[in-house]
């Protein structure tokens, strides 16, 4: 299995526009974030969660050509903005693509882009062509076990997503016992840590630890970063072993069960 950082920014990306602090002004690349997506590949299988604003770049910048299926954690903004750009892969696949995601966030998109779920197109590539499906409980995608389970985000609640051995989990405040025991075991696992200080709807740094620590990964990646988290290398300089801020573009390889 191999994990792909598309991208690792929260919803303002870094540079934040207009703003001129150290790290939206660093000259470290590492310091440069699109908002939060990410590829998992198991045995050729390519599994796209979420689709951010910056889908498109994204899939430049990692040299992604084709995926199989999407998988949505919630409805928010940076997580779907990108939503329009599946219509390529329909065009290289030539085919619908498998989408799934729960009943609330199935919904909101059908909403939000009414135009992917209306008159069909004779041909793929003009819009979405999606067959969207609803999980209430672990799935399969394309032959790939996908165990899902759910956080608190402020109002919201948002998906998070085992593999195997791999667990991703973004926008999340507060994590119940049952998601816990979903994301025990897991050799990786991905977790989102806004900043220092605490936030009211998302995982500070210190309160994404505490969870790293409890759950007792090998390798723990944290992804959806704001420009108060300070610089990258100062930051990761100050991490516990095992521990690692996920950069854009960074590709992971994640253990067989």
């Amino acid at each position: 299995m191999k994990l792909t950082f598309l991208g690792t920014g929260t919803s303002n990306g870094i540079p934040v526009i207009g703003c001129t602090c150290d790290v939206c002004t660093s000259d470290d690349q590492r310091d440069k974030r699109t908002r939060t997506s990410a590829l998992v590949e198991i045995d050729g299988t390519r599994i796209l969660i979420d689709t951010s604003p910056e889908l498109r770049l994204q899939a430049l910048a990692t040299g992604v050509d084709r995926i199989d299926a999407a998988l949505f954690t919630h409805p928010h903004a940076d997580h779907v903005g990108g939503f329009d750009d599946l219509r390529r892969f329909n065009q290289i696949n030539q085919a619908k693509l498998p989408v799934y995601t729960d009943e609330v966030t199935a919904a909101n998109i059908r909403q939000r882009f009414a135009y992917a779920f209306e008159h069909p197109f004779p041909f793929f590539g003009g819009k979405p062509d999606l067959d969207m499906y609803v999980f209430d409980g672990p799935f399969d995608v394309l032959g790939n076990p996908v165990t899902p389970f759910q956080v608190g985000h402020g109002s919201w609640t948002v998906n998070g997503f085992r593999f195997d051995n791999l667990v991703y989990l973004t926008d999340a405040k507060v994590i119940p016992e049952p998601a816990m025991d979903a994301m025990r075991g897991a050799e990786v696992l991905v977790i989102n840590a806004l900043r220092h200080r605490p936030h009211p709807v998302h995982l500070s740094l210190e309160e994404a630890l505490v969870v790293v620590d409890e759950i007792g990964p090998e390798r723990a990646y944290l992804v959806h970063i704001s420009h108060e988290m300070g610089r990258h290398a100062e930051v990761s300089a100050e991490l516990p072993p095992g521990v690692e801020i996920a950069t854009d573009g960074l590709v992971v390889d994640v253990p067989p069960p």
